[in-house]
């Protein structure tokens, strides 16, 4: 069953055919995080085997990948999480028949982002259904661009870097020299970008509570 099941069988959807559709898309968003936890999972594996061969620029690439697919993960879980609350609160208005003119209008202009799986425009209308039912608990601060960052090509060096050492120390790989003339950085990360990398945990976990 599709995300736009409803109007593939030719019938105009009502609230609640959109109600299911968000559950569906949500599940969808675990499916693709798993996916992405799977290639993340590779691409440490071929990270180890490119330390071992000491290959330095294969190392970086796969380093970059695999913080890529990491990210992508935790995006998608946090979109899940934010469908899942917002459909909850859609199905609780629908019932309690409290459904604003604004709401309808909103859940209007999802078919598209339904069909597509465009995760930029699901979560800008999870940000204006959240403002419709102005529930805190629901609202995430989510991170703009997010999701749109895990697709840039360039991964901050210190994070690909930081990644490499884990991954040689966890197996018990020497590095040697062989980040030294590349500027081989500290294991931690800044700490504000540690700072904010546990924000938005913090923020994901309050979701999910």
């Amino acid at each position: 069953m599709t995300a736009n099941y409803f109007v593939a069988m030719g019938n105009k959807p009502s609230l609640e055919d959109h109600l299911v559709n968000l559950r569906l898309t949500s599940k969808q968003m675990v499916r693709g995080s798993k996916k992405c936890e799977s290639s993340e999972k590779d691409a440490r594996n071929k990270l180890k085997k490119a330390i071992q061969s000491r290959n330095l620029e294969g190392a970086r690439i796969y380093a970059q990948n695999a913080i890529r697919e990491k990210t992508q993960a935790l995006n998608y879980l946090r979109l899940s999480s934010r469908i899942d609350a917002v459909a909850a609160r859609l199905e609780s208005a629908i019932r309690m028949k409290q459904v604003t003119g604004a709401m309808s209008g909103i859940v209007a202009g999802m078919d598209t982002a339904l069909k597509d799986m465009d995760v930029e425009k699901l979560a800008k209308i999870m940000d204006q259904f959240e403002k419709q039912f102005e529930d805190t608990d629901v609202r995430t601060g989510y991170l703009e661009g997010a999701i749109a960052s895990t697709t840039a090509s360039a991964t901050p060096q210190e994070m690909v870097d930081s990644l490499i050492q884990e991954t040689a120390d966890a197996h018990n790989l020497e590095l040697g020299t062989m980040l030294d003339d590349a500027g081989m950085v500290s294991d931690n990360l800044p700490a504000v970008e540690a700072q904010a990398t546990n924000n938005l945990e913090q923020r994901f976990e309050a979701l999910r509570k």
